[in-house]
């Protein structure tokens, strides 16, 4: 199949996706695919005939990620005011004359719903979750308020718009951790012990978008579980070696150990199990996800969010679990593609 590849963008997980994108090229290439990669926001360049376009060599370049976010204006700058918004020149193009896109990106725009309601009304099939799951689970707000009284427990909080009175954050009690609502890669997530971090951490939160939710914090093991249309992956633990698991813990190599599957009890892995595949199918996801967990030293569960574009870098986790369930990164990508294909039918 002719596939593009789509990553980059102007979201803080530009170069996450980048990387993701890259392997996932180069998976599929070697699955005997023509895959091509596309960053959204800069596009494939001139074209003459699209169709040609995967005639060429596939982009087998491995993008290094840095231990801290992009400068996201500077990449604006790089390309210029083309009048295309976030989607570079010829993009669409490329991605109808594809068999299917592959979705790649990470964060605004990729993971909220847009790209994929837009795709739909172009008739442009693509992999992943359709606009309405993607933009439930992508909002943090949103998913508690749909997953509560579902049996899926969850820490305490509240969601706040910007230029809200702050009283209802300090109502949840330190410490606590405050982070944006449609986020990810933990970018702009803090923990405060006070009401002055508290303070700061709202305005870091709000420095990368309007509403923000504040949590209580809840000590314990963090793990996440990957669902593979109905197949749910094993749990796998991450272990920072310090701090707690944030941008850079993610994606620079040693930062944390992972341990897939899971030491965990049996009728603890098949509660998480429960649970994620619960959460992905009331958020109206489909194809594939991976929901995040917190278990407190006493053995309580609280379910923190639903990924719905995994990373698929070196070090991202659901490959690591699909490889523990003895499926092949290779394999992962086609049962992606196959799965998505599904939904068309």
């Amino acid at each position: 199949m002719n596939i593009v590849v789509l990553a980059g963008g102007l979201s803080a997980e530009r170069e996450v996706s980048l990387s993701s994108g890259s392997m996932v090229c180069a998976a599929l290439n070697r699955s005997g695919h023509s895959a091509v990669l596309v960053d959204v926001f800069f596009g494939p360049g001139e074209l003459k005939d699209a169709r040609d376009f995967f005639s060429a060599p596939g982009n087998e370049e491995q993008f290094n990620i840095d231990e801290h976010a992009p400068d996201l204006l500077k990449v604006r700058a790089m390309r210029g005011d083309s009048g295309l918004g976030t989607v570079g020149k010829n993009v669409i193009e490329i991605c109808r004359a594809a068999d299917i896109v592959y979705m790649g990106l990470h964060g605004e725009d990729g993971e909220n719903g847009r790209m994929q309601a837009f795709f739909d009304v172009l008739g442009i099939k693509y992999t992943g979750s359709g606009y309405l799951g993607s933009a439930l689970a992508m909002n943090k707000a949103v998913t508690r308020r749909i997953l509560a009284g579902t049996g899926v427990p969850m820490p305490g909080g509240v969601a706040l718009l910007k230029g809200q009175d702050r009283q209802p954050a300090y109502d949840v009690g330190v410490p606590c951790i405050v982070k944006p609502c449609s986020g990810g890669s933990s970018i702009g997530i803090t923990i405060a012990h006070n009401r002055e971090e508290t303070d700061r951490a709202l305005d870091e939160a709000f420095s990368y978008e309007d509403e923000v939710l504040v949590e209580e914090y809840i000590a314990g093991r963090e793990f996440s579980v990957g669902v593979l249309g109905d197949t749910v992956l094993p749990p796998i633990e991450i272990i920072p070696k310090e701090g707690f698991y944030d941008y850079a813990h993610k994606y620079q190599p040693g930062f944390t150990e992972e341990i897939c599957p899971a030491d965990i009890d049996g009728q603890v892995e098949a509660r998480m199990k429960t649970l994620a595949k619960r959460a992905f199918d009331e958020l109206r996801m489909q194809v594939y996800g991976r929901g995040d967990f917190i278990m407190t030293p006493q053995g309580s569960l609280y379910f923190l969010e639903m990924n719905t574009l995994p990373g698929m870098t070196p070090l991202s986790l659901l490959p690591q679990e699909a490889r523990a369930a003895g499926i092949s990164y290779e394999e992962l990508c086609g049962r992606v593609i196959a799965l998505s294909l599904q939904k068309y039918e």
